[in-house]
């Protein structure tokens, strides 16, 4: 039987509150999507739009197979916060099916075969993202540098033919791998990171060449949401903590193989991860002490991952996992009753 687990936001009180959590979400994404759209181009904007009328369309049809209010659930915006998430991994001039598949999967599979929003035992936008990385790895690993982007200046018409019309074929030519990509490659067949890190074209002064900049503004989109109250510290500042202190470790032992903790704190998806992804208030854990362990886990797994795995960036795939591990934290976290108090 499936159950509705306690949220993880102070916030969430009753289903009232939900539209007020998901649109305040939204709009502290929002300095993240300018500083992506001002980096990678205006395909992001195509992206979104996509993404976010498929989720609506998805989201309607599974509430009319399962006989719900239609009304109430499209207007919560839980949808709406699943698609943009998903649109930061997708590269900007990837074809237009490549969202829709992903949305499509993060809705309908990730959330309403398990029961709908409250019931989701994993975070549907990281499952809809992994489906992508896994099924094509072609088409989600090539990105627009932010300096190719500049030179060639496309514009918003033919950022549409590209998606819709070229495919990713049609900008083969003019994009490679992400900083987190390249790094990995690179590592294979060198161990000197000073070279990798001297293509400037990539790498910036502290992550990657743009991606430092949407996790600046990540992190003061989360920020805004830790001072509004709508998450909790403990996941974003364990998850982060434990990267850092992994990070650093590895470098202080070979500087030469292991690269700048303030790369992995500002490159790929490290502080989206952080704020918006890992505290999601269904799949997180949601007792003090289990959601250090769960974001301390996200940290050290997402740097294992970026270190030793076969996929650049970890943040999914330790979300996914550390989303299982969930409600055994919380069961063995549990606050202990003394006599008519608590103490966790």
């Amino acid at each position: 039987m499936t159950v509705l687990r306690t949220s993880s936001s102070p916030h969430i009180h009753g289903p009232n509150s939900v539209p007020k959590l998901m649109f305040t979400v939204l709009a502290c994404l929002l300095p993240a999507l300018l500083a992506h759209g001002w980096f990678f181009g205006a395909g992001i904007a195509v992206h979104l739009t996509l993404a976010c009328a498929t989720a609506l369309g998805c989201e309607a049809l599974m509430l009319s197979l399962r006989d719900k209010s239609r009304m109430l659930f499209l207007t919560d915006g839980s949808a709406l916060v699943s698609a943009t998430l998903l649109c930061f991994a997708i590269p900007p001039l990837a074809p237009w099916w490549l969202t829709v598949i992903g949305v499509s999967f993060a809705i309908v599979v990730a959330k309403h075969l398990y029961g709908g929003l409250g019931h989701n035992p994993f975070n549907p936008a990281m499952v809809g993202y992994v489906l992508l990385l896994i099924s094509f790895p072609r088409e989600m690993t090539a990105w627009l540098t932010p300096a190719t982007h500049s030179a060639l200046h496309y514009d918003f018409g033919a950022t549409l033919d590209l998606i819709f019309n070229a495919g990713i074929t049609g900008v083969d030519a003019v994009t490679m791998a992400s900083p987190l990509d390249h790094l990995r490659m690179e590592l294979s067949r060198t161990h000197s990171m000073v070279e990798i890190l001297n293509n400037g074209e990539l790498y910036g002064r502290l992550g990657g060449t743009g991606w430092e900049w949407v996790n600046a503004m990540a992190l003061l989109g989360g920020l805004l949401l830790l001072w509004r109250k709508i998450i909790h510290w403990h996941i974003p500042v364990a998850m982060l903590l434990a990267l850092l202190i992994s990070a650093g470790f590895f470098h202080l032992l070979d500087p030469g193989r292991y690269s700048d903790p303030m790369l992995h704190l500002f490159s790929g998806a490290t502080m989206l991860g952080a704020f918006f992804i890992a505290t999601d208030p269904v799949s997180a854990a949601t007792t003090n002490r289990g959601r250090l362990y769960y974001g301390a886990g996200i940290g050290i797994i997402t740097y294992i991952i970026r270190t030793w795995g076969g996929y650049p960036d970890g943040v999914a795939f330790a979300v996914l996992l550390m989303n299982m591990a969930a409600p055994t934290l919380d069961h063995f976290t549990q606050p202990r009753a003394f006599g008519h108090g608590e103490r966790d």
